[in-house]
């Protein structure tokens, strides 16, 4: 009798082990197949964005349409930012600050509507719209939201709990995925997303990366996103490009980070009662400036600026006001509310600004493009580690590693001077803001919802029962 009870006990162990197991592997599985769908999502949606930007700027370089884009860009401006607005709410602007703001929201249901398939399916098309009419703008941060919402997703049916690290993990992969740079995707999941690193949630992080990773390369095929450079620091007198790249990168990447913070809060301000009219308005005039700047610059501000980046590391500098025009271009994008992320366009911003040093200092472009980029990156996100490592990795120039760190080091200090707050934690500040506003919105008007219902009940409850004997009036 007691070895069949010590028999049925081992069953039920061995049964509940079994179910546990098949739960783990459920898990698994489903969290797989989100880290592959990420990357394969990625390569999607990189190749429908250089498809739009080719579109769109062999439409406008030809000399029958070369002002069709003083018409066709503010309009289209105002319709990507009225669809963010009307059907996918969430979407606006590069898609970072809303998955920082998600992580931080662990307690708010649907982590305030910041990440969905909804609001992924609306950002991979609004982005790709945007290009189709020539905004400055890159498919990244996008990457990152996209990433972010379906990893969500993917813990949802898979029974994972854990938010904040599938957040993260899908963040990283989104990087990671989106321009060949896992050890890039990493290392932006530490210093960007998080601030911080917990040993709990790294298996996570570099299971999806690594996933995602083989996903693209599966269907890629192994790149460097900017070819191969071959650049050395090898005299001295570099060393002065090093240092006026880097004061040069922080100080644009500044401006350009305040310039971003201040109008966004104005705007904020500005729209008051009227938000969409007002929203609108603003796309328009940032459509405008979009064509203008533009057209007069020959369409070499459309799109992420990856040809003109490329160009510059190889060695062929840009017209000497190319950064400038870019930098604003990209600035006026960002603000207008239309979905799209600053990656590409900052880099191309740093190279156009380091090819710029190295004219005037008769220096080495391809180098000063390299070190440029480090240092305006780092300069306008904050982030150096990122800076450096997604350089590295997107040029191959293992051998200007140390050059590299400097002018992203100088950057970020300088930057850091000028404007001590981060862009995308600045960014998110608002996002997580209204996220609670709208819940002790919704938890007072359920108060209030709970307390009409006990007034009712006690008016029913005092009031006389129909046929009972009323009291004998007075007098």
């Amino acid at each position: 009798m007691t070895a069949f009870r010590f028999s049925r006990v081992a069953m039920l162990r061995r049964s509940r082990a079994m179910v546990s197991s098949t739960r783990l592997w459920k898990s698994r599985l489903v969290f797989w197949t989100g880290a592959l769908a990420i990357g394969a999502i990625s390569v999607g949606f990189a190749k429908a964005a250089d498809f739009a930007q080719r579109t769109f700027a062999t439409f406008a370089g030809t000399e029958e349409f070369h002002y069709a884009p003083l018409l066709i860009t503010p309009l289209g401006f105002v319709l990507c930012a009225w669809l963010a607005w009307r059907y996918f709410p969430g979407t606006q602007g590069s898609g970072i600050p809303q998955a920082i703001a998600a992580r931080h929201l662990r307690d708010v249901p649907d982590r305030g509507g910041m990440l969905s398939l909804r609001i992924a399916v609306g950002k991979v098309f609004l982005t790709v719209a945007g290009m189709f009419c020539g905004a400055s703008i890159g498919r990244e941060g996008p990457t990152v939201q996209v990433g972010a919402s379906i990893m969500m997703l993917s813990g949802r049916f898979g029974g994972i709990a854990e938010g904040r690290g599938l957040i993260l993990a899908g963040s990283a992969a989104g990087i990671a995925a989106a321009f060949n740079t896992p050890l890039a995707g990493i290392v932006f999941a530490i210093e960007e997303m998080s601030r911080s690193y917990k040993a709990r949630t790294n298996g996570m992080v570099l299971s999806t990366v690594i996933i995602a990773g083989v996903a693209s390369l599966a269907i890629l095929g192994n790149y460097t996103y900017f070819g191969k450079s071959h650049v050395v620091l090898d005299q001295a007198r570099d060393w002065v490009l090093v240092l006026s790249c880097g004061l040069a990168g922080g100080v644009m990447g500044a401006i350009f980070s305040r310039g971003v913070l201040s109008v966004s809060r104005r705007m904020r301000r500005w729209r008051g009662a009227s938000p969409r009219s007002k929203m609108l308005l603003l796309a328009l005039v940032a459509g405008i400036i979009t064509a203008i700047v533009g057209v007069g610059s020959g369409g070499e501000t459309w799109g992420t600026g990856y040809e003109q980046a490329r160009s510059a590391i190889e060695g062929e500098a840009p017209p000497a006001s190319f950064f400038l025009f870019k930098l604003i271009s990209t600035l006026v994008a960002t603000v207008s509310g239309i979905p799209g992320g600053l990656f590409a366009p900052s880099l191309s911003v740093g190279a156009g600004l380091g090819s710029s040093v190295a004219l005037a200092l008769g220096s080495d472009i391809g180098l000063a493009a390299i070190l440029g980029m480090a240092a305006y990156f780092a300069g306008v996100t904050q982030a150096p580690m990122t800076a450096i490592v997604i350089i590295i990795e997107m040029t191959g120039g293992h051998d200007i590693i140390v050059p590299v760190m400097a002018a992203a080091m100088l950057g970020y200090g300088t930057a850091r001077v000028i404007t001590p707050e981060p862009l995308y934690a600045a960014l998110s500040r608002p996002f997580i803001a209204d996220a609670l506003r709208q819940v002790r919105a919704r938890e007072a008007a359920l108060r209030a919802a709970e307390k009409a219902a006990e007034a009712a009940m006690e008016t029913t409850s005092a009031a006389p029962e129909p046929g009972a004997p009323q009291p004998p009036a007075r007098g």
